[in-house]
């Protein structure tokens, strides 16, 4: 099995805080102690809780899909009584294409909390194993990791294998876990990766202070690893799908189908055929979230009338199922022009509140899938081409104010990117003109609000998000945001206001320092964020930059790459190139990402393979360019590209 990280396990950038010492009273020593009361080893246990994650136990939070604790016990119907979701803070339409009808997907109206599968409700099996109340397997670090070793002995027994202390003999109970430990050892991805920790080692501090180590045994056999050539990966099902085989992959597709809307119109759904990489270049990779759990997700995309996207990732174990080819184009991204040039991934999101979590197993799921796109089409592996849907920009002054804001502030990109063998380190020297924003997420805890009706500030959680002000001051006022806002007031503390806020692994252009503060051009004015020498929140970066060319006062900005006019043949409605309510004025700098010309996908009828889609090349060539929060266009005939010193 090749390694997912090219950098050793134990990154500067993954060490957090002081640790305990002491192994007594402290989570080490309570596997330990579990390991032996179930007769698991212990290496074994360590390692599934850290593929669920990273042995943190998020002071009693669930994960997006409802898991509790260090051992990811699932209980999601008290996740989703308890939950404070506010969705995507969007009504975008998903296709995002002017030249015809919205089509509008409401992510989070699918959050029922109706028949819930077993997967989503481990803790209960655990409470029965244990005898320890559900209240107590959730709250308390111990008994969730005793939780989690009675579901793997049981497993081991009801498979009829022996509880040894060789963890070889562990592999198929270990790939039944995200179920429950119930049914058969479907997942192998993850046991895969379960016992290349156990071969590499790891070793962190947890979020409760805790230093835990899972010493490297390079000895430890994976038997599962030809078994799986011939299980879910190796099926027919699975071969149908484009994945690496690192992972469990399922071809599920997404209807392309004519129907009648509720207009008595002709119709069809929910994405459009096509011919890339040879039609159109693939630039772009979208990562979202679900708002949904799994088995919903799977349940819209299957609706013609509704959107589409190419992937859907579950969080217990990574399993990925993809419904739209590649070579097509999926409705997700809120803007035409970024669908037709993009791949979209959902991660699974069953509750979107701020002190929610991702699963280490989905990280590394997406992140080998991530790789496999990138390798198969030339995609980069920055920030420039791998963005969040909340860096999707609008397409006009009028869809600004309702595009999504997932995966939001707590996605971890320094730690998604660090997975992809690309994490975010200083590329120049002190005093440079560009930055890469990058935060310690544990420790950064911008204050977030909206995150239910009560007014109350949302729960302290660590994020990559670095919150924008108009002075070198925490109390000024934040940055405004004239697509958000046009009445000119200034943006907010909202968890899905994304007015003043720089991501981890975007670039910005400095536009002044004072003291522990530094200012960046945003959204064409400068933006100041506090980072301070000991605690940085953004590091020095080498790059490409533009600016107005000489002679122009200011020069507009686009939410689209189009062609010219005289570009579009005859039958294919032109695109009217509408600026966005933004400036870029002489004197300002912006991080510059790809140069392309305009293109244009005209596919407005239901084509079933007579390939009636025409793709419109311009003269007109771009430059796409850090703008704010999302990336925005600028003509090549209107900036200068310089190099950052």
């Amino acid at each position: 099995m090749v390694p997912l990280l090219s950098a050793g396990p134990h990154a500067a950038a993954e060490q957090p805080r002081q640790a305990r010492t002491s192994q007594q009273g402290t989570l080490q020593g309570e596997f330990a102690e579990a390991a032996q009361r179930y007769r698991v080893p212990e290496r074994v246990l360590l390692g599934v809780s850290y593929l669920q994650s990273r042995w943190d136990a998020h002071k009693g939070a669930p994960s997006v899909s409802g898991g509790y604790g260090p051992m990811h016990l699932t209980d999601a119907r008290t996740a989703l009584a308890a939950s404070r979701s506010q969705g995507h803070g969007g009504t975008e339409d998903a296709r995002g294409d002017t030249a015809r009808p919205a089509r509008v997907a409401a992510h989070g109206a699918a959050t029922s909390s109706g028949k819930l599968p077993a997967r989503l409700r481990t803790l209960e099996r655990a409470a029965e194993l244990t005898g320890l109340p559900r209240e107590e397997l959730r709250t308390s670090p111990a008994a969730n990791v005793r939780g989690g070793a009675a579901l793997l002995a049981a497993a081991q027994k009801r498979l009829g294998q022996p509880l040894s202390a060789d963890p070889a003999d562990w592999y198929d109970a270990v790939a039944t876990y995200p179920e429950g430990g119930s049914g058969r050892p479907s997942a192998t991805a993850f046991a895969d990766d379960v016992f290349d920790v156990l071969r590499r080692g790891e070793r962190r501090v947890t979020d409760s202070g805790d230093s835990m180590a899972l010493k490297a045994g390079p000895a430890v056999r994976t038997p599962g690893a030809e078994k799986a050539r011939g299980g879910a990966r190796g099926s027919a099902k699975a071969r149908g799908a484009e994945c690496p085989r690192s992972v469990d992959c399922e071809w599920l597709p997404a209807p392309y189908e004519e129907f009648t809307n509720d207009q008595g119109e002709e119709d069809y759904g929910n994405h459009d055929t096509s011919r890339r990489p040879s039609s159109q270049k693939i630039d772009y990779i979208v990562v979202h979230d679900t708002e949904a759990t799994y088995e919903t997700t799977l349940k819209l995309v299957q609706d013609r009338e509704y959107v589409s996207w190419n992937y859907t990732l579950r969080a217990s174990d990574g399993h990925v199922a993809q419904h739209v080819r590649n070579k097509d184009t999926a409705w997700h991204a809120g803007n035409w022009y970024v669908n037709s040039k993009s791949v979209g991934l959902e991660h699974e999101g069953f509750l979107t509140d701020p002190d929610a979590w991702y699963t280490e197993a989905m990280y590394r799921s997406s992140a080998r899938l991530v790789k496999y796109l990138s390798r198969t089409y030339g995609i980069p592996l920055d920030r420039q081409h791998v963005i969040g849907h909340d860096n999707v920009p609008g397409t006009t002054p009028s869809s600004i104010k309702g595009m999504h804001t997932d995966p939001g502030p707590y996605w971890d990109w320094q730690h998604y990117f660090t997975l992809l063998g690309r994490p975010f380190t200083p590329e120049a020297g002190k005093g440079g003109e560009l930055v890469t924003i990058r935060p310690d997420y544990d420790r950064h805890k911008p204050v977030f609000t909206g995150c239910d009706t009560s007014g109350k500030p949302c729960p302290a959680h660590g994020s990559g998000a670095v919150r924008l002000h108009s002075a070198p001051d925490a109390s000024s006022p934040l940055v405004k945001d004239a697509g958000l806002r046009p009445d000119g007031s200034a943006s907010t503390t909202g968890v899905n206001d994304t007015g003043a806020r720089a991501s981890t692994g975007q670039r910005y252009a400095v536009a002044e320092r004072k003291g522990a503060w530094t200012a960046i051009w945003y959204l064409g004015d400068k933006a100041w964020f506090h980072n301070p020498r000991k605690e940085p929140t953004a590091v020095p970066a080498r790059g490409a930059m533009v600016e107005p060319r000489r002679g122009k006062e200011e020069i507009p900005v686009y939410g689209r790459a189009y062609p010219e006019k005289e570009a579009y043949p005859q039958g294919v409605p032109v695109q009217q190139l509408v600026p966005l309510p933004y400036k870029v004025a002489a004197g300002q700098r912006y991080a510059a990402g790809l140069k392309t010309r305009g293109e244009y996908l005209y596919a407005a009828d239901f084509d079933p393979g007579a390939e009636k889609f025409t793709v419109v090349r311009g003269k007109q060539t771009y430059y796409q360019i850090q703008l704010g929060h999302r990336i925005a266009f600028v003509r090549a005939e209107d900036v200068r590209v310089v190099n950052s010193r």
